[in-house]
């Protein structure tokens, strides 16, 4: 039997494959080290664990959001719902001003800016790990508290490079 070594596929190839699996969008956010916001849309997110209640998110290297996260310890995730796209996509542009088209707002238990006009569900969390990975990092969060704005709304999702609306039959 012989082994030849194996390479890894193509970036075209992986976005290929990894288009063909919908998932939910969410928003990140947190607070610089000058309590200035920061945010950007993530749609790699996942639970880990129950106990103690912990998710991850996969963010990209040299993003100011994840460079925010490191210095802060904290973060929150605002999963979108069906009226989410354009903060979605505000969020994905890098355009500077996007809070300040954006209501949001926090309190004593945020660990990031709330997006309460169009996320479903916040979790706010604090990092337990950060584990660098090709040119993401994955950021654990234990979440500490989940504030529910529109959890009857359906979800946001994004699959085959589009935006899409999980079906309200589904939804309740």
């Amino acid at each position: 039997m012989s082994t030849r070594p194996v390479e890894s596929a193509q970036a075209e190839d992986f976005r290929s494959l990894m288009s063909g699996f919908p998932t939910g969008v969410v928003v990140v956010t947190t607070f610089d080290l000058e309590g200035g916001p920061r945010g950007m849309t993530c749609s790699s997110l996942s639970s880990v664990a129950l106990d103690p209640p912990t998710l991850l998110v996969c963010m990209r290297e040299g993003s100011p959001t994840l460079r925010a996260v490191e210095q802060r310890g904290s973060f929150a995730v605002n999963l979108l719902h069906d009226g989410g796209r354009p903060v979605a996509e505000r969020f994905a542009s890098g355009v500077p001003d996007r809070f300040e088209r954006v209501p949001w707002r926090t309190g004593p238990a945020a660990a990031g800016p709330h997006l309460p006009d169009h996320a479903r569900t916040v979790a706010d969390c604090k990092v337990t790990a950060i584990k660098p990975v090709g040119d993401h990092s994955v950021v654990f969060g234990e979440v500490l508290e989940v504030t529910a704005y529109r959890d009857a709304a359906a979800p946001l999702m994004y699959g085959l490079r589009q935006y899409a609306v999980w079906p309200t039959a589904a939804v309740g």
